[in-house]
Formats: C-alpha cells, sequence, structure tokens
C-alpha cells in the first residue's frame, strides 16, 4: 500500500510537491476553506506547527471548495486570506477535491487507508484532519469538529516514536 510519500501535489503558486520532502516528519493533513465555520481552526493549526516543527510535526493545508464553495477564491486569495487573518505559515497548496471523480490521489490514499464513521470513506466536511506517522502511514482521521488542540496528545506520542 502507498504512503503519503508517494505523492505530488501543487503548491499554492502552481508547483509540483514532492511529499516525500515529509519523509521522516509527522504531517497533519487538513483539507481547510477561508468562509467555513471551521476556518477559525487555522489559528489552531498554526499553533500547533510552530509549537511542535521543530520536533518534527508539519501541517500541510489543502483547500476545497466542495462543501458549501466556502473556498472560492484563487490560490493567491487563499493564501492571503490565510496568512493577513491567521498567520498561516505552513504550507498551503493550490485548491483540490477531495470527493468525488477528480479527487486527488493523495486524498484517496487518506481516505482508504482511515475511513470515517460507519466505514465511509468521503469526507464530510471542511477541516477534516489526517494524522500521518514519520513512515508516512495514516495513524488517525479526526472530523470536522476535532480542534487543533485535542490533537495534542496523538501528536506528541507520534513525535515521541
Amino acid at each position: 500500500m502507498a504512503d503519503i510519500h508517494d505523492f505530488q501535489a501543487d503548491s499554492l503558486d502552481g508547483k509540483p510537491v514532492d511529499l516525500a520532502q515529509y519523509r521522516g516528519k509527522v504531517v497533519l493533513i487538513v483539507n481547510t476553506a477561508s468562509a467555513c465555520g471551521y476556518t477559525p481552526q487555522y489559528q489552531g493549526l498554526e499553533t500547533l506547527y510552530r509549537r511542535y516543527r521543530e520536533q518534527g510535526l508539519v501541517v500541510l493545508g489543502f483547500p476545497c471548495n466542495q462543501f458549501g464553495a466556502q473556498e472560492p477564491g484563487t490560490n493567491t486569495e487563499i493564501g492571503a486570506f490565510c496568512e493577513k487573518n491567521f498567520g498561516v505559515t505552513f504550507p498551503l497548496f493550490a485548491r483540490i477535491d477531495v470527493n468525488g471523480s477528480n479527487t486527488h490521489p493523495l486524498f484517496q490514499q487518506l481516505k482508504q487507508a482511515a475511513p470515517g464513521i460507519l466505514g465511509t470513506k468521503a469526507i464530510k466536511w471542511n477541516f477534516t484532519k489526517f494524522l500521518v506517522r514519520r513512515d508516512g502511514t495514516v495513524f488517525a482521521r479526526y472530523a470536522s469538529a476535532s480542534k487543533p488542540q485535542k490533537l495534542v496528545t496523538d501528536i506528541e506520542k507520534l513525535l515521541a516514536e
């Protein structure tokens, strides 16, 4: 089975990013949106990133416009919004689909490795989170309502491994 290091995704400026560069890191992958009730989680995600990045955590944000059209902006607008409103410094990627026929291959893998409630593969809403071990395999999936600070125990566990 593939792990996250086998995939590429485009950065906000359209350049391909090989996720193999995150080998050896604990990775928190989140589908994000700028006009969602959960958008304030950007602040919590940034707090986690700043608190644990020196220990090997990286947060990766993947904007998605599939839920209530809550991410309608261009990649440039998305980046500016996140930086201005939440001081985001963790890597953000170009807008993608996380469900349907155009699902990004990374999210196909994540959903296969960590199904949701009752085994559903679909992502229900923005800010679904996947915590990934240093070897690139999925440790856990968290619902949109799970605030970033609720992941601290799991993040610390993976960082200590």
